[in-house]
């Protein structure tokens, strides 16, 4: 469902450092407004939260008429890899996204580039 909560969002964001799980979704459209001046109900931009044990992340969406909020909890000792900047957000890709779900870092220095620009090449 996290995948899918990221469907045709044209942004994906990451509030960075730990956030307090006991907020639910207008505490944590609260945050998106006032602390990193977003609008938390442009329905075309998902916002993902991480616990303080990088156990568990919170996706939040507008849709239409009221919030989305899915959980996703790891079991075991399994982390998310979370930036570990504080304080800030940050805009990723899906691609990072999927990244980040399946327990890597956002940035991936070796992996492939998304698209190669071919303007000017012959063929």
């Amino acid at each position: 469902m996290m995948r899918h909560i990221a469907d045709d969002a044209e942004h994906i964001y990451l509030a960075l450092g730990a956030t307090d799980f006991r907020k639910q979704q207008n505490g944590l459209a609260a945050l998106i407004s006032l602390k990193f001046k977003l609008d938390p109900y442009c329905g075309k931009s998902v916002f993902l939260f991480c616990n303080k044990k990088h156990s568990s992340l919170r996706a939040l969406r507008w849709d239409t008429n009221g919030f989305i909020l899915v959980t996703k909890f790891l079991s075991d000792e399994m982390k998310f890899q979370w930036p570990k900047n504080q304080g800030e957000v940050r805009a990723i890709t899906k691609r990072q996204l999927e990244w980040l779900l399946e327990g890597l870092q956002v940035d991936q220095k070796k992996a492939h580039k998304e698209s190669i620009d071919t303007e000017g090449m012959i063929f």
